[in-house]
């Protein structure tokens, strides 16, 4: 209550001193009264990155800068904490972001402590997001910058709409997965225009034979600009067989910083999709 008197007084003297002193002292005050905020996992990063003052966030996860973070150039020089009661205690923040960082130990310690903790949910379609959007900008009090986050999205999928004009699309990983219903994959293709050449709901390894004997018309690739060790280096969605047999009918190859989160930057993975059935 001090601060908020203290901060309004001093608008209050800018202003009789002159427009610009008021303009510079609001923004002063704005910045120091933006709540701090931490996010535990490379999910809630991109949420915080694009929706806190970045002088207002107190730290992100240790995965925040990696290569398949979207907003992996906005987090770099932030303090990285782990997902930990001690690193939530020495940031002190005033919000907290998760989706799949943390327990719930954590969350309830947290909340003990009094600090808000947003819980991101697993969106699996552009509703979904909106969602998760408007949770974060609310709670940091931004609902203006979560607006124009989802006005730009809104705008690319207006862009996209109808471009594959009704065409089956098969969607594969290099480690030989497809998505089917109830994924964000899925939402992109039908933003884009197409329809989804995989009916299994959710995840699902891809029917490898099947796809060599009958190829797909239209494919489209997912976190290949992503080496990796292990299976998908290695795995089924690199076969020869299979590269020979998609050869020619790759309409586009999505990196994977636009696919690891179900976020607002999906619509801009249906405006490539279109442009490329363009």
């Amino acid at each position: 209550m001090r601060a908020a008197l203290l901060a309004g007084l001093a608008v209050g003297l800018a202003a009789v001193a002159g427009p610009a002193a008021a303009q510079t002292v609001a923004q002063t005050s704005a910045q120091t009264s933006a709540k701090r905020v931490m996010s535990l996992d490379s999910c809630a990063d991109q949420y915080v990155l694009a929706l806190a003052p970045r002088e207002a966030v107190v730290g992100v996860s240790p995965r925040a800068d990696a290569p398949d973070s979207f907003l992996r150039a906005k987090a770099a020089g932030l303090p990285q904490r782990r997902a930990t009661i001690e690193a939530v205690l020495g940031a002190r923040p005033d919000v907290v972001v998760r989706q799949w960082g943390g327990d719930a130990r954590l969350t309830a310690a947290i909340a003990r402590r009094g600090v808000h903790t947003v819980s991101l949910g697993d969106a699996t379609d552009f509703d979904g997001v909106r969602a998760n959007v408007r949770q974060v900008a609310q709670a940091l009090n931004r609902p203006a910058e979560g607006e124009a986050l989802l006005a730009r999205m809104d705008s690319d999928l207006a862009r996209a709409a109808g471009a594959g004009r009704g065409r089956s699309a098969f969607y594969l990983t290099p480690g030989g997965y497809t998505a089917g219903p109830n994924t964000m994959i899925d939402a992109m293709l039908r933003a884009a225009g197409f329809a989804n050449a995989s009916t299994q709901p959710y995840f699902s390894p891809a029917p490898l034979e099947q796809l060599v004997l009958n190829p797909p018309k239209t494919v489209v690739l997912g976190f290949f600009d992503l080496t990796r060790a292990g299976a998908d280096r290695w795995g089924p969605g690199r076969h020869a067989a299979l590269r020979k047999t998609t050869r020619g009918r790759v309409i586009a190859s999505l990196p994977g910083a636009m696919l690891g989160c179900s976020a607002w930057f999906a619509a801009d993975g249906a405006r490539a999709l279109a442009e490329a059935a363009r």
